[in-house]
């Protein structure tokens, strides 16, 4: 099978080979694979570096993106792209030696499967990234996303940077050209509700650089819940429940304070569920960190995932369900 990697990036000068070069290390066959890049109007050295590579490789495209956007260059991508299997690669991402044929595999073997990934492994770059890391591959952390906790191969619901089959697109649409956010997810429900499957295989791995600023993890979370509400509403459905937790937590931290002045036996509940939260999360923590500075950073992460994504979330919901708002411009901006 011909396989298509499509990146699209913008002022990814830091990354952008390391991208490229894990792509070309592949036990796929060279003359079996097409990388295109989409570059988003890039003003630092990303195009200098990819046309260095162009020069060398005949399979490798570049494709300029004038709208800035990741959904149109994805979409650009595809439609460019030449092969069977469409895989789609952020440029701070890099993929494991088998991870094409691991996916192409997974694609050949059945025919219901359409969507094939492998095990998000975080790449820290400073102590603050590393913290984040560990949060981020933490059931305690990100819930059942089970391409970043690892916990088991088998069918999802959804995976990060998938292998797609390309007929699948011509089946069900291209990605939401009006999502800023979550167009990966949106287009997985929509992969799951027309009766298709998405098979995570933990023994091929993607290695990501996390953010390293808890300002920047903050704003990227606040917008995940903010454009989740948004897919929502296009689909008239609450497309995972997991999404619904943080949102809910972050009601009863508010709601429950005051309200636990009222009587001592909700004081008493409010303040052992609060208990409750610390104990998982150190529960948590002392599986991944190893000193107590770590330990209370992790926690500190945690509260961040969950307070950011919960308020984004209560915020899409009084813009596009009571306020009847259209996205914001504030929440199209990049949080790199």
């Amino acid at each position: 099978m011909i396989v298509s990697v499509i990146i699209p990036c913008r002022n990814e000068e830091k990354y952008i080979a390391q991208c490229i070069d894990s792509i070309l290390e592949s036990d796929y066959q060279k003359e079996e694979f097409e990388i295109i890049v989409v570059d988003g109007m890039s003003n630092d050295k990303t195009i200098d570096i990819v046309e260095n590579y162009l020069n060398r490789y005949g399979f490798i495209k570049l494709i300029k993106n004038p709208k800035q956007t990741t959904q149109w260059a994805l979409n650009k991508g595809i439609i460019e792209a030449k092969g069977d299997v469409i895989i789609i690669l952020g440029a701070h991402a890099a993929i494991s030696q088998n991870y094409i044929s691991g996916c192409v595999e997974i694609l050949k073997n059945d025919n219901e499967t359409v969507c094939a990934g492998g095990l998000v492994e975080n790449i820290c770059e400073n102590d603050i990234s590393k913290i984040i890391g560990y949060a981020m591959s933490s059931s305690f952390g990100v819930g059942n996303a089970y391409f970043r906790t690892g916990d088991k191969s088998g069918f999802v619901d959804t995976v990060a940077f998938g292998a797609y089959k390309k007929e699948i697109f011509e089946k069900i649409g291209y990605f939401d050209e009006d999502l800023v956010r979550n167009q990966d997810d949106e287009f997985n429900f929509r992969v799951t509700k027309n009766g298709y499957k998405i098979f995570l295989d933990t023994k091929l791995k993607l290695l990501y650089y996390t953010r390293a600023s808890f300002k920047k993890l903050f704003n990227q979370y606040f917008q995940y819940g903010y454009w989740k509400v948004y897919v929502n509403k296009k689909h008239k459905a609450v497309t995972t429940l997991r999404q619904l937790v943080p949102s809910l937590f972050l009601i009863f931290l508010v709601f429950g304070f005051f309200i636990s002045f009222s009587n001592i036996y909700l004081r008493f509940g409010y303040r052992l569920t609060i208990l409750t939260y610390i104990v998982l999360a150190i529960k948590s923590g002392l599986n991944k960190t190893d000193t107590i500075r770590e330990l209370g950073l992790f926690i500190y992460t945690c509260l961040i995932l969950h307070i950011s994504y919960g308020s984004g979330y209560l915020w899409g919901v009084i813009s596009f369900l009571i306020l009847r708002k259209t996205p914001s411009k504030h929440s199209q901006e990049l949080t790199r």
